[in-house]
């Protein structure tokens, strides 16, 4: 049967610092990769947003998806259900509240299975994923994380953190 496998990883040099994400989607013969960078995000949201990314370009789904993460973080998020707990309390004290609110109707729609990868562990897809997520975050162009820098302005806007 016909599927569509989906590899991601995500990066920050400093975290938060300069950021980016690599996605590798494969769909029978056909290969695209992604990746973007942001001048100051964090790891999370990186691997986060390259599973958000993914599900976007993808044009159908009535394929099952499999996502290959190397992040806990996202995995474990979704497979245990603890997304659909933070939503129901509004996200109340989430990181990342932005990106999760996007990515839910894509979880809807897609349905994918999610599988947690050990990184740095040879896996070429795995690896792939990291070079182009690295690459980004090193090299850019980096675009504006406005979400998180907001965020992070109003933090130290507010004097009680540096």
């Amino acid at each position: 049967m016909e599927k569509i496998i989906i590899y991601t990883d995500g990066s920050a040099r400093g975290n938060p610092g300069p950021g980016g994400y690599g996605v590798v989607l494969l769909a029978g013969k056909h290969r695209k990769e992604l990746s973007e960078a942001f001048r100051r995000t964090t790891n999370n949201r990186m691997e986060l947003l390259a599973v958000l990314r993914a599900l976007q370009a993808l044009k159908r789904s009535d394929l099952p998806i499999e996502i290959h993460t190397d992040s806990r973080y996202v995995c474990d998020a979704v497979s245990k259900g603890w997304l659909y707990n933070w939503q129901r309390t509004g996200f109340k004290g989430k990181k990342n509240s932005d990106l999760w609110r996007m990515l839910i109707p894509y979880l809807l729609s897609f349905k994918p299975k999610f599988h947690w990868v050990k990184g740095h562990n040879g896996h070429p897809l795995n690896e792939r994923c990291d070079v182009l997520a690295t690459q980004a975050a090193d090299n850019g162009p980096f675009k504006i994380d406005e979400f998180f820098e907001a965020e992070e302005k109003a933090l130290k806007d507010s004097g009680f953190f540096k």
